[in-house]
């Protein structure tokens, strides 16, 4: 491929400086949303999806793209009062609807359509709560892709929206959205407090009679920028609040049945997680207190030693697996576990009592919230196990499962199989003699003995796993021929607290060497070659193949780092940046963890002159995690260093944010335009 005509872009002699370490900046000037900046976007857009829309083999990637577009999470049905509630996305629509019926998949009716809102751009549904009750409904509107969103409250009976719900902004639906009181009275939210750049979250109250919002007065909660919540148990009796996103905390407890209700502190001096549900008179949670690949205790809520380790109960002790989460249902602990990367399920009466095993539909995946936070926050009071499930080649089915039956009620089967793929399970050895586990998917016809064009997929970062799920669209891969290598680098939480340690902050380098050595047994093996490999991933995934393409430039034909950061010098002026490096990279105000930070922060390692692979960065013009600026200046610095004829693309989709609340029609084009990037470099027909 010959070298593209870029767009001009000027440099200039701007610095950066972060705790006193200076940096050269040349395009500080695209971190702004000028004409200028915009008509240059446009400009690199244009350039970005000519190159690849012009490949004869377009329309063919498209159909396949459409078929294995399928949802990358799965909409499981909510109980309350008497009926489900679900989400469902017609034939032809660009988004969900809210579906309410007798039974968890009925017919239904169609209680909420964002289209009679705006057929042209309706909005996106990013959270449904119904009220225990199943009177009310609170969903979470987004309307420009942001994943910021706004509560609205429908009357179920009549199908109106009930007037003054809480105007307060939302982040995403990290916190469950409405978390409501088992007398479906009022809900506690998390909210955005000030500006919504600044990042500063709060916990409120809203009450459905006198539509009135406060903040509740929660010891050691106050508005930050980290994540909190208000977690009400389903026997009505507690509520808990809940403090950091990562490693979640019960921080507080309030007893409504107290002749004068008043919050008090709980758990306030450990070090870890401790990330569960109240049952009965205990606050019954997964804690890596003491074990790193977690186990389940039960701590009295009415105790005089919360903060003290011995006085908790085990309930299920540390093993093999790594425990995700606990989940009451009925009178039942449902406990989610990893066991070599795979989804095991495990029942459990209140008291640690094991039942057996939850016969899943094979190796694969349960559907699980991004963080431990958000997997407390989901629906309470549920009378039995509904859940999602997908494999490396099945994309998300919907599970009913009755803690006294020994089958599972499929709900809603898997929309694609890949019938004839197979799964290989391999490890690598990293730099540090560590063993790395990663799964080879390929067509059961594409033999394994020979090099073939592969596509590395990884993340590595913030305790969150990347279980082995569909791939969606990047199946396309596997159909057309080649691999796809589904990564499982330190700094994720695959094997528990161990595994996220080992690959943060002081260790994350950890996580790219990670990556290499896979590619290297890749090598090895004889499966691929690097002129034949492609690297890829999304947001601390899309800082990995930013990485990757830098620091190890002779592995690949092609990086692709989708919604990134990629200056993380630059991110740290930034409230949301800051707070996500202080937790996974390094201190921002430490001089020597900066410099250490640099080693890995890809705008910084460009050097100019050099041969680079070939490089297509996408992001969201309204992302408030991984701002477009991210993309812009990396893609800019690039493409003036590189010395081979390797393109360097970027295109920055309009009214688009990190990725969970775009459209499924926009979602078609994006995967089709870095799939086909991909495919382009590797020889790859659909």
């Amino acid at each position: 491929m010959t070298r593209p005509d870029y767009p001009s872009t000027r440099r200039g002699d701007w610095q950066d400086e972060l705790a006193g370490v200076r940096f050269d900046d040349p395009y500080r000037w695209l971190e702004e949303e000028t004409e200028e900046v915009v008509h240059w976007q446009r400009q690199q857009a244009a350039l970005a999806a000519g190159t690849v829309r012009d490949w004869p083999h377009f329309q063919a990637l498209r159909q396949s793209v459409e078929r294995l577009n399928t949802p990358r999470f799965s909409s499981v049905p909510i109980f309350a009062g008497t009926r489900w509630f679900r989400l469902h996305m017609p034939a032809g629509r660009t988004q969900a609807v809210i579906l309410i019926s007798d039974t968890p998949v009925g017919t239904g009716q169609v209680l909420f359509d964002p289209d009679e809102i705006s057929s042209n751009h309706p909005p996106f549904i990013a959270w449904i709560s119904p009220s225990p009750d199943g009177g009310v409904l609170a969903i979470g509107l987004c309307a420009d892709g942001s994943e910021h969103n706004t509560i609205r409250l429908i009357d179920v009976e009549t199908r109106k929206e009930l007037p003054d719900p809480p105007a307060q902004p939302l982040m995403d639906n990290w916190t469950g959205g409405a978390q409501w009181l088992a007398d479906s009275s009022a809900f506690y939210f998390t909210g955005l407090v000030g500006a919504e750049k600044d990042f500063r979250q709060c916990i409120f109250r809203y009450d459905l009679a006198d539509r009135s919002v406060h903040v509740p007065d929660i010891p050691l909660i106050d508005a930050g920028q980290d994540y909190l919540a208000a977690r009400p148990a389903s026997d009505g009796r507690w509520v808990v609040a809940l403090q950091r996103v990562m490693e979640p905390v019960p921080v507080a407890v309030l007893d409504m049945e107290a002749e004068r209700p008043q919050w008090r502190p709980f758990v306030t001096e450990v070090d870890g997680a401790i990330a569960g549900d109240v049952v009965g008179d205990h606050y019954v949670a997964v804690t890596d207190i003491g074990a790193p690949r977690g186990r389940i205790v039960a701590i009295p809520l009415a105790t005089e030693t919360p903060n003290d380790p011995a006085s908790w109960v085990e309930l299920v002790p540390e093993s093999d697996a790594a425990i995700r989460s606990v989940r009451r249902v009925a009178d039942h602990l449902y406990v989610s576990e990893f066991l070599d990367t795979y989804a095991r399920v495990r029942v459990f009466t209140h008291d640690g009592r094991p039942l057996g095993e939850v016969p899943l539909p094979g190796r694969g995946a349960i559907a699980e919230p991004y963080t431990p936070l958000t997997a407390i926050c989901g629906p309470s009071g549920q009378t039995a196990f509904t859940f999602g499930f997908s494999s490396l080649t099945e994309s998300w089915g919907t599970y009913l499962h009755r803690s006294e039956a020994r089958e599972l009620e499929t709900l809603i089967p898997p929309a694609v199989v890949l019938g004839d793929a197979i799964v290989e399970d391999r490890w690598a050895r990293s730099s540090d003699g560590t063993l790395i586990p990663y799964h080879v998917v390929r067509r059961a016809d594409a033999e394994p003995d020979r090099p073939r064009s592969a596509l590395l997929w990884g993340y590595g970062g913030y305790n969150i796993a990347l279980s082995p799920q569909f791939p969606g669209a990047t199946a396309a891969i596997v159909a057309a021929g080649g691999l796809y290598v589904h990564c499982h680098l330190r700094g994720g939480s695959e094997f528990g607290r161990n595994w996220w340690e080992g690959g943060r902050l002081k260790n994350k380098q950890n996580g790219y060497q990670d990556l290499y050595a896979i590619a290297e047994d890749l090598i090895a093996r004889g499966a691929s070659v690097p002129d034949r490999m492609a690297v890829a991933g999304g947001s601390n995934g899309g800082l990995m193949a930013g990485v990757a393409a830098v620091q190890r430039p002779d592995l690949w034909r092609a990086c692709v780092a989708r919604v990134p950061a990629l200056d993380l010098i630059a991110d740290c002026r930034d409230a949301y940046g800051r707070s996500t490096t202080a937790m996974e990279y390094a201190d921002p105000d430490d001089p020597d963890e900066v410099r250490r930070m640099a080693l890995f922060s890809p705008y910084q390692l460009i050097e100019p002159d050099s041969i680079y692979p070939a490089v297509y960065v996408d992001a969201g013009a309204n992302d408030p995690r991984c701002a477009p600026w991210h993309a812009r200046k990396f893609v800019a610095r690039l493409q003036a260093a590189q010395a081979g004829d390797a393109p360097v693309l970027v295109h920055i989709w309009e009214n688009v944010g990190h990725g969970s609340a775009t459209a499924k029609d926009v979602q078609i084009e994006q995967n089709c335009e870095w799939l086909g990037f991909v495919m382009q470099q590797l020889a790859l027909t659909p």
